[in-house]
């Protein structure tokens, strides 16, 4: 397969993440090697098994994986050329824009030199919030994509601003993308 149809997905803890099965198969089925990050908590809305059934690769959850040879960001730095995190909340968002990496996905996003897409998805509320929108500022700055929010109807039943772009849109957007051959990428297992 050729380095450039390699992402990862990083999925954080939001309802939205039950939409992440849906992104994978979508990527996988337009010819993506696909590898997914978990944090912590998106384990409370999508399974480990459902990812790994679709993506053909267990997620990676730990950054000392003893699957890979290295520490776990590092090396998905160099695998992939996009870095897509869909869902993204504003909590992780937060880490982003201060540059934090207490977990893997975070880690790896500080490691990351590729092209990073952030897909935001929370309530209205927390999106308006001027910490937020601080945050959504600092991270374009940094050079990362954002995707959405769209409005639409919310997890809370609440129609509004906050939800995360359909994965349909998603995969159409990775597969309308263009990537530099520059970015560094190596073989996993």
């Amino acid at each position: 397969m050729p380095r450039l149809r390699r992402i990862v997905l990083g999925v954080t803890g939001s309802i939205a993440a039950y939409k992440a099965p849906e992104i994978v198969r979508g990527l996988v089925k337009a010819g993506f090697e696909t590898r997914c990050v978990l944090t912590p908590r998106a384990k409370d809305f999508t399974t480990p098994l459902t990812l790994a059934a679709l993506s053909h690769y267990p997620p990676i959850e730990n950054e000392s994986d003893p699957r890979l040879w290295e520490m776990a960001h590092l090396s998905l730095a160099d695998w992939a050329p996009i870095l897509l995190i869909a869902p993204a909340t504003a909590n992780f968002i937060a880490k982003l824009a201060a540059g934090l990496s207490d977990n893997l996905l975070a880690s790896l996003a500080l490691a990351f030199r590729g092209k990073i897409i952030v897909c935001p998805a929370m309530d209205g509320r927390m999106w308006e919030h001027p910490a937020t929108q601080r945050n959504v500022e600092t991270i374009r700055q940094f050079g990362y994509e954002l995707w959405g929010p769209e409005s639409g109807e919310l997890a809370s039943g609440k129609i509004g601003i906050g939800r995360m772009v359909s994965p349909q849109t998603i995969v159409e957007r990775v597969k309308n993308l263009s990537i530099s051959k520059k970015t560094r990428m190596r073989e996993l297992p």
